[in-house]
């Protein structure tokens, strides 16, 4: 990573995507995924000493169902209106395992990402890109999220493990 100009660079929503899986009903997967996202990426000198944040709003929320984004949002499950915010800010970088601590419903807990450096390039408007994918995989029972309902077969409705999916791209700081 020693492609990368030392400084804050700045994170490209449109060419972001943090996204979820979370099997459903035991049968089937349901997909998600938070597009108003904002965040930074820190470079120190040489490329190698990486700091990532990260902040999705969760009244963003969508998973291509109206009915279920509302619930999503509602107290059972991320109280977008009480909680508006998901973060995430790095702790270290050590290979291709990035740590850091992610908080939903004001509940922090230490995560590690297996990460990716995807590379560095100057699109044709002159801008330079990097980008990074990273993937894990939470208890949502841990930070707060323990709304669930039993099906007739045994069983619930929303399994505890979520999947994660991140697929960041960042601008370079301006040249000084």
């Amino acid at each position: 990573m020693s492609d990368l100009t030392p400084g804050t660079w700045t994170l490209d929503p449109a060419h972001t995507s943090a996204s979820f899986t979370v099997r459903h009903a035991g049968i089937s997967k349901a997909r998600g995924q938070f597009p108003e996202v904002e965040g930074a990426l820190t470079v120190a000198e040489g490329g190698e000493d990486l700091k990532f944040e990260a902040t999705l709003q969760t009244a963003s929320i969508t998973t291509a169902n109206a009915d279920r984004d509302n619930h999503l949002r509602s107290a059972d499950f991320f109280d977008a209106e009480q909680f508006p915010a998901i973060t995430f800010v790095s702790t270290g970088l050590e290979g291709e395992k990035l740590t850091g601590d992610l908080t939903i419903r004001d509940i922090t807990r230490p995560v590690v990402l297996d990460f990716t450096y995807e590379g560095a390039a100057t699109d044709p408007f002159g801008v330079y890109r990097a980008g990074f994918t990273g993937e894990t995989k939470i208890s949502r029972k841990d930070f707060g999220l323990t709304w669930n309902a039993a099906l007739e077969a045994g069983g619930v409705l929303v399994a505890d493990e979520v999947k994660i999916a991140i697929e960041a791209e960042f601008t370079a700081p301006a040249a000084a």
